[in-house]
């Protein structure tokens, strides 16, 4: 038991909004940001294949926010690595 009750609200306060707050951006970024050709116009609107229940198969392009996240966890993992091996640290 806490000596202060409202310590706990105040952890899951600090757990939750920035939680939500990410989800919110992640969401975002996702759907409204993308690298832009000449030809995506077409690409969105081009169906490729219609499956049952009404569901249609596009080529959109791939989001902007998933190519740097991708670069970001190879480029951390490699310089994590690498970090390791020239500090030597035993892991």
């Amino acid at each position: 038991m806490r000596i202060f009750e409202l310590l706990n609200f105040q952890h899951l306060i600090l757990y939750v909004f920035p939680t939500l707050a990410f989800i919110v951006l992640f969401w975002v970024a996702l759907g409204y940001s993308h690298l832009k050709g000449k030809d995506d116009e077409a690409r969105k609107t081009e169906i490729y294949g219609t499956y049952p229940d009404g569901l249609q198969d596009r080529e959109a392009p791939f989001p902007l926010f998933l190519i740097l996240v991708i670069a970001g966890t190879f480029l951390w993992g490699f310089f994590y690595i690498l970090g390791y091996g020239l500090l030597g640290v035993r892991i």
